[in-house]
């Protein structure tokens, strides 16, 4: 990921989520767009804490793993841990996926079952086919707030309790969200990263109310830009915009990592005469060498390769220049940099009265000449 400009969107783990990246070379920028604001000292958590130990439910439902246990810190923090826990072993657990089964593992607990699919609705109809009527259930709620568990047990004749651990908060800069939307919207970005559905949604608000949402759906959708979401229920806001997110397989912030990783490894590059090469909002690695370039010749370099090895006219060389000149020598001057940064006469070619082309060993079927396009002007010289 040598140069790719990744932007994380994350206030929990946003440190390790961008710490793993940068250890792969990508170039992180944070904009979390809602913080977490945790509820150690609310009192009404520990006073709904003392009423599950007085009188112990018959099943909990585990929604997060951080809500958990940040839920039994809180208890700990209270000098309730030891009782709660006792209360939590004698009742039946359900978790809402992987990350909420880690949790309770980690307290020395046992969820007797698990929603693979981290969806709130097939713990609900995992119990309503059970039965739940004169059941005491306690649901340990994320941030968002409400999932329609509470209303679907107790409409089903259940006696439900709700504890909130952590809630959502308005962003820590929302300036920084709007422009880090901007930012994505005017491709400076390669991928942004979503850890939390509200997340995704606030994000997406922001750049609603700049008008940057279009632009953005379609730099999504023709993968200049990777939208990574960390597991389905991050996905939800993003695919409701018409974006579709790459996904890892579990919902792990080093699957998602992983699976960015993969991604770029992969996709977005080109198999040149010199090598294969990727080129990012920071840098090119042609052939596993991260090529030293300026940022002149970067921006040739990726006006060369957004075509694909299709010739690019010497005005648009021009155009991707500082200034605004339009002395044919100046585009001459800068390929020649590129080729010497790159260490390689032959990866650019140049084509007699046309321009310029990335040598490909297999560039895509070029379309046909237009009417004035003697044969004789595609003759190529170094």
């Amino acid at each position: 990921m040598a140069g790719c400009a990744v932007l994380v969107t994350a206030d929990r783990r946003a440190a390790e989520l961008g710490a793993a990246l940068r250890r792969r070379g990508a170039l992180v920028r944070t904009a979390p767009a809602l913080s977490m604001i945790p509820h150690h000292d609310d009192e009404q958590l520990i006073a709904g804490t003392r009423a599950l130990i007085a009188a112990p439910p018959d099943v909990v439902v585990v929604t997060t793993g951080i809500g958990f246990r940040a839920w039994i810190e809180a208890a700990d923090a209270a000098g309730l841990a030891g009782p709660l826990t006792e209360v939590l072993a004698s009742a039946r657990i359900v978790a809402r996926g992987p990350k909420a089964q880690g949790a309770i593992q980690a307290a020395g607990l046992t969820a007797d079952w698990v929603a693979e699919s981290e969806v709130s609705a097939e713990i609900a109809e995992a119990l309503l086919a059970d039965g739940v009527r004169g059941l005491a259930i306690a649901v340990q709620h994320h941030g968002a707030g409400a999932d329609g568990l509470d209303e679907a047990f107790a409409a089903a004749g259940a006696r439900v309790r709700s504890l909130v651990v952590y809630r959502w908060g308005p962003p820590p800069d929302p300036a920084a969200v709007v422009a880090s939307a901007q930012a994505t919207a005017a491709g400076e970005v390669d991928a942004v990263v979503f850890t939390s559905a509200p997340a995704a949604a606030a994000w997406l608000d922001a750049a609603d109310t700049v008008g940057a949402v279009p632009a953005l759906v379609e730099r999504f959708g023709s993968g200049e830009v990777v939208a990574a979401a960390v597991g389905p229920i991050t996905a939800r806001p993003l695919l409701a915009r018409g974006i579709t997110p790459l996904v890892p397989d579990r919902g792990r912030l080093g699957s998602l990592v992983r699976a960015l990783v993969d991604h770029y490894g992969g996709r977005h590059v080109l198999d040149t005469v010199e090598g294969p090469l990727q080129v990012h909002r920071g840098a090119a690695v042609l052939d596993g060498r991260v090529l030293a370039l300026s940022p002149t010749s970067l921006d040739v370099l990726r006006l060369l390769a957004s075509r694909r090895g299709a010739v690019v006219p010497r005005s648009e060389v021009l155009a991707a220049l500082p200034g605004a000149s339009q002395d044919p020598h100046a585009a001459e001057v800068a390929i020649a940099r590129l080729r010497e940064a790159a260490g390689s006469r032959d990866l650019v070619r140049t084509v007699v009265k046309r321009g310029y082309r990335l040598q490909l060993r297999d560039p895509d079927p070029a379309p046909a000449p237009a009417a004035d396009d003697a044969p004789h002007d595609l003759e190529t010289a170094p």
